[in-house]
């Protein structure tokens, strides 16, 4: 009979954060060895977690000092968890005292499933009412699209390169400017196809309020420097403006950018927890109208 391992992870978002903390915790449990890194939890690309799905075998335990730590989002979270389950490893999460070894850990791996399904839901409940909203107030979705016969005419006559602009402007009483408009509209229309699947950016406005959790605690200055340094080093940071923010997220589809800005959310909420604070936030994005 193999050897069973216990292997610790330890993360932290940037390279000003201490591991201190989350290594002390670790070391109680006895690891045979503690894997860190420095790095934001948004990224997909963890050396030091691929290392560590790589490591282990079944009978091993993963122990981690909070979910934060191991999961980008829900869904992350749930899936890692999953994908270790699947080959035999137990996974301990200090802070929310779960063990996937026993049934109120099982328990919780359920209902975790299920808020991530209530959350995905949400989602898209969230951007047809947004889109509906938009309707109602005459902003259409998608790009303009021509109706008009006489400009569908035009757009044809220039197409088959038969026809002058002046004869096109006289068989349709389309003026030169309107047709090359028209015209323009139609050519930076099928560029926007090819683009469709590509990454976007998204501007965010954030309102934070970072309060210490008592008044012998001396936090909150340092929370809001290392929250700061965060979203500048990752995110493109705008001046804050004493509790405003504005920064910007990379995106492909509405539901990964609203799982991205979950995990924005939960890095500044763990910063706060560790200095022992708290926070309060108003997160929208105008230009999709959402607001988390």
């Amino acid at each position: 009979m193999g050897i069973n391992y216990i292997y610790g992870y330890a993360r932290v978002s940037t390279q000003q954060q201490d591991l201190a903390r989350q290594l002390d915790m670790l070391k109680k449990y006895d690891c045979t060895e503690i894997l860190t890194e420095k790095i934001s939890g948004v990224k997909a690309d963890r050396p030091e977690l691929s290392r560590l799905k790589d490591k282990v075998r079944a009978g091993d335990s993963i122990v981690v000092e909070s979910f934060s730590r191991l999961g980008r989002s829900t869904k992350d979270l749930i899936e890692l968890v999953e994908y270790f389950e699947g080959r035999g490893v137990k996974i301990i999460s200090v802070k929310e005292n779960f063990d996937t070894s026993t049934p109120q850990g099982m328990l919780m791996l359920t209902v975790f499933q299920a808020f991530s399904q209530f959350e995905r839901d949400l989602i898209v409940q969230r951007t047809k009412e947004g889109l509906e909203s938009a309707r109602a107030r005459g902003r259409k979705g998608g790009r303009p699209r021509v109706k008009d016969s006489k400009i569908s005419k035009a757009l044809k006559l220039y197409d088959s390169k038969e026809y002058s602009i002046s004869e096109i402007v006289e068989m349709t009483g389309v003026s030169q400017a309107t047709l090359y408009r028209y015209k323009n509209n139609q050519e930076t229309q099928k560029k926007d196809d090819q683009r469709d699947n590509q990454m976007k950016t998204a501007k965010i406005n954030m309102y934070l309020r970072i309060e210490n959790n008592n008044k012998f605690v001396r936090g909150k200055k340092k929370v809001k420097e290392e929250t700061e340094q965060y979203l500048k080093a990752h995110y493109n940071l705008e001046c804050p403006v004493i509790d405003d923010y504005i920064f910007y997220v990379p995106y492909t589809t509405v539901n990964g950018l609203t799982e991205e800005v979950y995990e924005i959310l939960r890095e500044i909420d763990n910063m706060a927890d560790m200095r022992n604070c708290f926070i309060e936030t108003d997160v929208t994005c105008d230009e999709l109208e959402l607001n988390w």
